[in-house]
């Protein structure tokens, strides 16, 4: 009897697994290093029988595999680079989901002084007189888009740096692993931040400049350029995504009660 019971509940269960649908979107290293994936995703798979498989790379890694059709959909964090996808015709729209802030983290020692920094420039500024330790992603990501664009804004160029800037070409979690072992400077944003365990003698040092403003959309591949992406799925998960469900459990994501995300998407 207990033989047959077992069968019978692992028929159920293969039974279960048989009628989930499953599709593959394409996220930046920083969503999912903030933990906010491991709240949502069994809950999408609640409501909607859907398993979503996640390929977690970098936003332009993520943007050359919905080119090239090897994920029904993505979730990035780099407008210019999203919209450039778009005009190519790679996706159908774009939809804005949620979004934190980018923050300056270094040692607590702050040799540059970056906290007095009046502005994110500033803060570059500083690092690049002093001529401190800079870790980079270094990885096209959006946070190292975004990175790159704030170095030109302060009218500095990468470029032309020496050694105390290093560039790891890594993701969120691996680059923050580097500062902390170099006591370095890095921006990061405040999800991967609030949710790395490793900070060592770092601490976040500057933030709150509008232009650190980090904004995170949804974007299903097109299935007229790729007819073999399932975009029915991808419209059902971005529709949840959109969700009054959805947004009480992102705005509710909270480490040591300091809110992650914030949910912005008009429904």
């Amino acid at each position: 009897m207990k033989n047959l019971l077992i069968g019978a509940m692992t028929a159920a269960l293969v039974a279960t697994s048989a009628l989930a649908d499953d599709m593959k979107m394409a996220v930046t290293t920083s969503f999912h290093n903030s933990g906010l994936s491991d709240i949502l995703l069994p809950e999408i798979k609640k409501d909607l029988g859907l398993d979503v498989q996640l390929l977690i790379v970098g936003t332009g890694q993520a943007l050359r595999l919905g080119e090239a059709g090897d994920v029904d959909a993505i979730l990035v964090h780099s407008r210019k680079a999203e919209e450039k996808f778009l005009a190519a015709g790679n996706g159908t729209h774009r939809r804005e989901i949620m979004y934190n802030d980018f923050v300056f983290i270094g040692p607590k020692s702050d040799n540059a002084a970056i906290a007095t920094a009046s502005a994110a420039a500033d803060a570059l500024q500083k690092i690049e007189a002093a001529q401190a330790p800079f870790v980079s992603r270094g990885d096209d990501s959006g946070t190292h888009k975004k990175e790159l664009s704030l170095w030109s804004a302060a009218g500095l160029d990468p470029e032309g740096f020496g050694d105390w800037y290093r560039a790891v070409g890594a993701g969120m979690g691996s680059a923050l692993n580097t500062a902390s072992g170099m006591n370095a400077y890095i921006m990061a944003d405040r999800a991967s931040w609030l949710n790395f365990g490793n900070k060592g003698d770092l601490a976040l040092l500057y933030a709150g400049d509008p232009v650190l403003f980090n904004q995170y959309a949804f974007i299903p591949v097109n299935p007229e350029k790729h007819g073999h992406v399932k975009n029915d799925l991808a419209m059902k998960l971005e529709n949840w995504l959109v969700s009054d469900k959805a947004k009480e459990l992102i705005n509710s994501y909270t480490i040591n009660g300091e809110t992650l995300f914030v949910f912005n998407a008009k429904q």
